[in-house]
């Protein structure tokens, strides 16, 4: 019971000091991450831990990082990549010169390094706007520096890594033409409003994170930022169920139009 009470103060005291609400992920996983992470630093409770995060920088970033999970890698799921490539780009291409791209919650910047890469071979790169965005400041600087082990990019189809990437020892730096292509910028999802008449929005393995509530609203805030016929792009176990309450419809598995267009 009094554990119920320190982690149900802890997320108070999250909310207050970064406006990340907690409870809108689902309690048990989180909760059994954060402890795990609490008890490593040697913490007996959640109210020292929240005082220690606040007092250290490192700490309190990753606290970030085990919150929201930062496991990314480029070509995550190729076939699904490989449908994006060849069928709804082309697509957007030809009716838009301008495409407007937005991968959220980005974490470490695999997902929207990998967009760029597509967009540069489709010829879009140049008059395109693309956006990332994420919680973690952690994960952004990372994403922003665009150095990678090799274990990322072990899904690379080989002619976009010898074109992109810059190796030096066991790890891949990201060309300079698709770091600049990028603005990355701080977001809660949660909260957040967001921009409007995207092509594209990129929301992979996020969503398994969230109660059932949250989805819902999240959802409904996707759907209001594409553009009539725009893409909603999710991840291999985030199917949405009844997408036509958001005003989506099934386009491809995992991939949902906005109606209208």
């Amino acid at each position: 019971m009094e554990d119920d009470k320190d982690f149900l103060l802890f997320i108070q005291k999250v909310k207050d000091y970064t406006s990340i609400d907690l409870a809108q992920y689902k309690e048990a996983q989180m909760k059994r991450r954060l402890t795990t992470l609490r008890l490593k630093k040697g913490y007996n409770t959640f109210s020292a831990f929240f005082d220690a995060m606040t007092k250290d920088k490192d700490l309190f970033y990753e606290f970030l990082d085990r919150m929201t999970i930062n496991v990314s890698e480029f070509w995550r799921n190729p076939n699904r990549w490989e449908v994006l490539e060849q069928r709804f780009l082309p697509e957007m291409h030809r009716k838009s010169r301008r495409l407007k791209c937005w991968s959220a919650a980005c974490s470490t910047g695999e997902e929207p390094y990998t967009l760029a890469m597509i967009l540069s071979e489709l010829g879009a790169l140049n008059d395109a706007q693309l956006f990332a965005t994420d919680i973690d400041d952690g994960a952004l600087d990372k994403a922003k520096k665009g150095i990678y082990a090799d274990r990322s990019v072990r899904d690379v189809p080989a002619k976009y890594l010898k074109k992109y990437y810059r190796q030096e020892n066991l790890t891949y730096h990201i060309s300079d033409t698709l770091k600049t292509a990028i603005k990355y910028q701080k977001q809660n999802l949660l909260i957040d409003r967001f921009d409007t008449n995207f092509d594209l929005i990129i929301c992979r393995n996020v969503m398994i994170y969230f109660t059932e509530e949250a989805k819902h609203v999240l959802y409904q805030k996707f759907a209001h930022a594409l553009k009539p016929g725009g893409i909603l792009f999710v991840g291999s176990t985030e199917q949405i169920f009844s997408p036509g309450q958001y005003g989506l419809e099934p386009a491809e598995t995992f991939f949902y139009r906005k109606s209208g267009a």
